[in-house]
């Protein structure tokens, strides 16, 4: 009798294959969500900044266009007119050109940041995992 009491302790203080095999298929189920939720945070945090800088750099054409017309305003009021009329003109199309140009460097370097469109840190997180899970396996 005490032979199957011992038998009996020795199992529930042992967890079966089919337990610790369900219990790593939870926990990895788990990790796989978890990494999916960050990639999809990393992806959709450098789509917001791709579009703020697209959204710049469409201001800063907007901005030139204005400017072009400005300057062709400027040509003609120098043509028709005499020295200050074309001179303000001349001087406002170049506020205007400084504007487009300060509005296409933000908006470049909000597209840099949002390159590569992959998600690195949550990849970077996957391969930790990875390497963990590896060394657990070889102990």
């Amino acid at each position: 009798m005490t032979g199957t009491m011992d038998q009996r302790a020795v199992r529930d203080e042992h967890h079966s294959v089919g337990e610790l095999v369900g219990q790593a298929a939870e926990q990895l189920s788990r990790l796989v969500r978890q990494e999916v939720a960050l990639a999809k945070e990393e992806l959709a945090e450098k789509g917001r900044r791709a579009g703020r800088g697209g959204g710049l750099l469409g201001a800063a054409g907007a901005v030139a266009y204005a400017g072009l017309l400005a300057l062709a305003g400027a040509g003609v009021a120098a043509l028709s007119l005499v020295l200050p009329v074309w001179a303000a003109a001349l001087i406002v199309t170049g506020v205007l050109f400084v504007i487009a140009g300060v509005l296409a460097a933000a908006g470049r370097g909000q597209l840099r940041r949002a390159a590569p469109p992959t998600p690195e840190e949550a990849l970077g997180s996957v391969r930790a995992d990875v390497e963990e899970i590896r060394e657990r396996a070889h102990r």
